[in-house]
């Protein structure tokens, strides 16, 4: 497999490195979305691409104790338990663009029916590859329910994937590797867990991570169409302390160049997205989210 982009493009700038190369490339995937209440709200294309292309020297984002981080967003109620969330009815959780490298058969490559996906550690490569992703441990524990009633969705399969330490990406970018995706199916209770680390940060998007819901494990590995696409979000307290560490290489100074308020997918709303999170740099953390679908 080769790769269609520059190899050393990430160290350049974000346009080719954001998902879809920032607001230009994203915006077909926005309009007719959530995204097209800001043009209907009068904002001129020239006005919007200016403020998501911008850098905002800010903090902006939220940390593990800000207003939204600890909720799984403002419809429902919500607590927070040993698993991380409590399942609850409220809005689904938005639907957001799958970015340039999902892996998942619609642009190309497609990992989900590779010898070994379905596994709960995605660290290390699968299949004919092999190799393992160096970084700070993360848990990441997810609960997928039906949005309009709460309960749990069994069988619900999640397909997630994020960018290595230096914000690479398996597959498109290190073409010899595919880990940091894998495919995982929900428990009775609606939750499943992934074994990864913490992604870094790259130039012109927040830290995240991608994730597609399917309605079973079958579908997911046969490559049937998702019935949700969306990301994570990760606090920024948390993502500062990680970036201190050498291997994380310019996400210290990516992250300072950011905001929530002004990343081009988060930027209309992020708190059903903000995971809780828990841990520290030196032994590794755990992110909680609540998925309604």
């Amino acid at each position: 497999m080769t790769s269609t982009l520059d190899p050393d493009h990430h160290a350049a700038d974000h346009d080719q490195h954001d998902d879809f190369g920032g607001l230009q490339r994203d915006l077909p995937a926005f309009v007719g979305r959530r995204r097209a209440l800001q043009f209907l709200g009068g904002a001129s294309l020239v006005g919007l691409l200016a403020a998501c292309s911008s850098s905002s020297d800010s903090a902006g984002g939220s940390s593990s104790t800000a207003a939204g981080t600890g909720t799984e967003g403002t419809s429902g109620t919500t607590a927070a338990t040993s698993g991380g969330t409590t399942a609850s009815a409220g809005a689904e959780i938005p639907d957001e663009t799958q970015g340039p490298y999902p892996a998942d058969g619609s642009n190309g490559p497609n990992v989900l029916g590779t010898d070994g996906i379905v596994r709960a550690d995605i660290t290390s490569s699968v299949g004919d590859l092999s190799g393992t992703a160096d970084g700070v441990p993360l848990t990441v524990q997810l609960t997928v329910v039906d949005h309009s009633t709460g309960s749990p969705v069994s069988g619900a399969t999640v397909y997630a994937w994020h960018c290595t330490a230096d914000g690479q990406y398996s597959v498109y970018e290190i073409t010899d590797q595919n880990y940091l995706r894998g495919v995982q199916a929900a428990d009775s209770s609606g939750r499943l867990t992934f074994t990864t680390i913490f992604p870094g940060c790259y130039a012109g998007r927040w830290p995240h991570i991608h994730f597609e819901v399917y309605s079973s494990l079958e579908e997911a590995t046969a490559g049937t169409a998702s019935i949700k696409t969306s990301q994570l979000a990760l606090p920024e307290s948390d993502c500062a302390a990680v970036y201190a560490d050498s291997r994380y290489g310019n996400s210290s100074s990516s992250l300072g160049r950011l905001s929530l308020d002004t990343d081009n997918v988060f930027r209309d709303g992020w708190t059903d997205q903000l995971a809780t999170v828990s841990g520290s740099a030196a032994d590794g953390y755990t992110a909680s989210l609540l998925i309604r679908v």
